[in-house]
Parts: C-alpha cells; sequence; structure tokens
C-alpha cells in the first residue's frame, strides 16, 4: 500500500459526475425526505407511552445515541441474536430493516408481534421485514431503498412526536445532507473541494479514527466502515486510549526517509472529528491524542460537522460528520481505483 497508488488526477475526471457511489452520497436528502415525509401504514393503539422501548436492526445504536438522554422511558439497543423475555403488550419495539435484514432481525419483529407489542416497523413496503412484524399493533414507515440512515431519521422524527425522544426535524437533516453533497461534489476541485482533501489525506496511510461525543463516536464507526468497504483498507474507529496504544508502538518517523520509497510501510493517519467542539474534560483527551501523534510523527486530519456558531442539533451535525466521512472514503476508492461500492451499508 503505497503513495504511487494513489493518483489524484483520477478525482478530477468529468466521468465521475455518473459514478454510483458519489450519485448515492448525492441523493441523501431526497432519501432522508421521502422516508419522512410517506405516510405510515397504521398507527400505535392502545399505548399512551409504553413500559420499555426496545431498538433492533440497522442504526439502532444511532437512535439509542439520540434518544438515551431524554427518553422518558428505559430504553435498549438490543443486539440479539433472540427478542429479550421482558418484551410484551406494554413496550415498544422498533426495527429498522431493509431487504436483506438478517434472519434474526425477521424472527425477533414475529415474535414481537405475537407477543402483542406495540411495534415500529421502517421497512419496504412488500419486504419480508415488514410482513414479519405485521401486526394490529404495527406502524410501518414505508422505505424506498436500502438508506438504514434515512430510516433511523424517520424513526426519530416519529419518537419525537410521541414525545418519546428530542424533536427532530427531517427536513433540517435532509439540508444538512444537501451541504455536505455541494461542498464535495465532483465537479469542485481538489483545492476546494473537503472529500477529495480527506482522501488526498489518507492516501498513504490507515486511518484511526476518533470522534470524543456519543454521536461524533457513533459517526466514526460507520466511516471506518465505509473507508474499509471503499478500498479494502483497515480503519479503525476506538476511544482515545486504545488509539493512544496503539500509537505508542508506532515507531517515530525518520526525517531523512525518502517519501517515494515504495517498501516503507504505511503509518497511521489519526482522524479526529468535530474536535474543535468539545468541552472538557474531553478537550484535553483530544490534545493528549494530538501530542502522542506530534511525538512519533503520525499526520493528523479533521472532519468538523461545520462552525460552533451553526444553530445545528446532534442529529444534524451527526449526519454532516457521516456524510464528510464518507464522501472522503468514495474519493480515497477512486483515487487507488478500487471497485468496491458505497452501496449496502446497513449493519
Amino acid at each position: 500500500m503505497n503513495a504511487s497508488l494513489f493518483d489524484d488526477a483520477r478525482l478530477e475526471e468529468p466521468s465521475l459526475e455518473t459514478h454510483e457511489g458519489l450519485r448515492w452520497l448525492a441523493l441523501a436528502g431526497s432519501r432522508i425526505r421521502r422516508a419522512a415525509q410517506t405516510r405510515p401504514k397504521g398507527e400505535l393503539n392502545g399505548i399512551d407511552r409504553p413500559r420499555g422501548i426496545l431498538v433492533i436492526g440497522s442504526e439502532a445504536r444511532f437512535v439509542r445515541a439520540v434518544l438515551e438522554p431524554s427518553c422518558p422511558v428505559p430504553f435498549m439497543a438490543w443486539p440479539g441474536p433472540g427478542l429479550p423475555a421482558w418484551v410484551g403488550p406494554l413496550d415498544l419495539t422498533v426495527v429498522i430493516g431493509g431487504h436483506d435484514s438478517p434472519l434474526w432481525v425477521l424472527k425477533c419483529a414475529a415474535e414481537a408481534a405475537r407477543r402483542g407489542a406495540a411495534l415500529i416497523v421502517a421497512a419496504p413496503e412488500g419486504s419480508e421485514l415488514a410482513r414479519a412484524g405485521a401486526s394490529t399493533a404495527t406502524t410501518l414507515i414505508p422505505t424506498f431503498e436500502d438508506d438504514p440512515m434515512a430510516a433511523a431519521v424517520a424513526v426519530l422524527a416519529r419518537l419525537g412526536e410521541m414525545g418519546l425522544g428530542p424533536g427532530v426535524h427531517p427536513e433540517h437533516i435532509a439540508d444538512a445532507a444537501d451541504l455536505v453533497a455541494e461542498s464535495c461534489a465532483p465537479r469542485r476541485d481538489l483545492s476546494n473541494n473537503p472529500g477529495k482533501e480527506l482522501a488526498l489525506e489518507l492516501a498513504d496511510g490507515l486511518p484511526l479514527i476518533w470522534g470524543g461525543t456519543v454521536l461524533a463516536g457513533r459517526a466514526s464507526r460507520r466511516i471506518a466502515e465505509s473507508l474499509r468497504r471503499a478500498c479494502g483498507r483497515p480503519a479503525l474507529a476506538a476511544d482515545a486510549a486504545e488509539l493512544e496504544t496503539l500509537l505508542a508502538a508506532v515507531p517515530r518517523r525518520d526525517p531523512f526517509a525518502d517519501p517515494f520509497d515504495e517498501t516503507e510501510e504505511a503509518r497511521p493517519v489519526i482522524v479526529l472529528l468535530d474536535a474543535d467542539r468539545l468541552d472538557e474534560p474531553l478537550r484535553g483527551t483530544a490534545s493528549g491524542l494530538l501530542a502522542r501523534a506530534e511525538a512519533v510523527g503520525v499526520r493528523v486530519a479533521r472532519i468538523s460537522s461545520g462552525d460552533s456558531e451553526l444553530q445545528a442539533t446532534d442529529v444534524e451535525r451527526y449526519v454532516r460528520l457521516l456524510q464528510m466521512g464518507r464522501y472522503g472514503a468514495a474519493y480515497l476508492g477512486i483515487g487507488l481505483d478500487e471497485p468496491f461500492s458505497m452501496l449496502g451499508l446497513a449493519d
């Protein structure tokens, strides 16, 4: 894995306007709007406030990260494979998935319906998941493409309307995705394109990604997944302590080494998410990570969700971070001429 393998000229090719992965990213805002604006099928009946909420499937941990600080009832993101024994008629089960939902998710949805639990299912109409969770107590939020983020935003909006979470405005979140699509569009050259700039920073390195807040940490894991899919390289999202342990094992960079030496091993690149928006003590944690990276000569890249003056919600900032990282991953794959697709980024 050498710097010579990455060709930044590929990032300026006119044919990128029709690149499948970039077009999928550019349409994220429209997918969010469509999922949120489509009328749900069925309504929740006979339950004003559930005893507890269980979320399973794609982006369950993202939903948990948004809801946990304000949800008035016990809440759990469930990793499977079986439905917890406590789920019953007094509880709400939320299932998010697509046409390729794992078998255990289908079984959990069917079992929750059998037990009489209220359900919110975010899935395409006619999908196996929609059929598995069908019941008189089920609300189906139809989705049209396998985009877990769009489905999760629609679910969060619904739960907010029910008083089970913060108010979420899908239109604002879609606008945030559109702003990233505009700034990272293929027609923008490298000097004015944060997605291409991130790809260049990661061109010859192994990404180690850190987000200090709960949602930034969740975005870091999604970005690492996108990098692995887009270019087949190792990419790790982890806590600061774990990354510092890895950096401690990195040999100090030789300032006299030939930067074009193809035999030199790839070095880590620290990627910080919204490090400029952290409060104490996380600011100190970020400073420690930066000091460790500087001590061994490891490069640092940054992804920002925008100026702190912007009155953006946490979910809007999450989407901006995630989409910025995904554009960087897509351009990295293009620069390396890798055939990996950006599609199918579900859990």
